[in-house]
């Protein structure tokens, strides 16, 4: 669905950029965004890389399994229909962790594994189960320590402090999660409330 959505924005710019005799400025802008997002990139891969180590120094030194010591009494409470010890857990405890860093890449793939033994749980069905929303609106909101990304892209264009970013991201982001998880809660006891009536 998305790639027809991205597809039907290009074809609407470029065919609203020939009717309207702009095709030039079209073709600038393409070039532009393409240098552009060349140069993102590779600001991106190495502050990507270079979290992306800490964290392996950290899951060797163990700082990653305390950290998800930590996180899963209140994991189990946000997701109580997966037993403790289920491989979705691990999944789960891991996609949190990613996400706190701001390695949102690596968290990633975790969500993808996360959700695919959610379905298994789910006894293998097409419709999303309570676990499968909540895990989808923390993985959204997510309250992020480090923002490395935002702060990769900072350097790369030059930010005179691209860190003074990690209160308000910490604020903001930790207000995101807790309203995700409260508007998650609300639609799953209201649906449960109409399916008693």
């Amino acid at each position: 669905m998305i790639n027809k959505i991205w597809v039907a924005m290009l074809v609407i710019g470029i065919g609203f950029g020939a009717v309207n005799g702009r095709m030039e400025e079209v073709n600038e802008a393409i070039f532009a965004g393409a240098k552009d997002a060349v140069t993102i990139c590779l600001g991106l891969i190495s502050i990507l890389v270079f979290w992306l180590g800490l964290m392996k120094i950290a899951q060797e030194g163990g700082l990653l399994n305390a950290l998800a010591k930590l996180m899963r009494p209140i994991a189990t409470r946000i997701f109580p229909e997966v037993p403790a010890n289920h491989p979705a857990m691990g999944y789960i405890l891991s996609n949190m962790t990613a996400n706190l860093f701001g390695l949102g890449n690596a968290a990633t793939p975790m969500g993808i594994k996360a959700m695919q033994q959610l379905k298994d749980l789910n006894g293998g069905k097409d419709s999303a189960s309570r676990s499968m929303i909540t895990l989808l609106a923390i993985n959204t909101a997510s309250i992020t320590l480090i923002p490395t990304t935002v702060i990769s892209i900072r350097m790369s264009y030059g930010s005179v402090s691209p860190t003074e970013i990690v209160g308000t991201t910490l604020v903001a982001t930790t207000c995101s999660t807790i309203g995700a998880l409260l508007i998650d809660r609300y639609f799953y006891y209201r649906r449960v409330r109409k399916g008693r009536a």
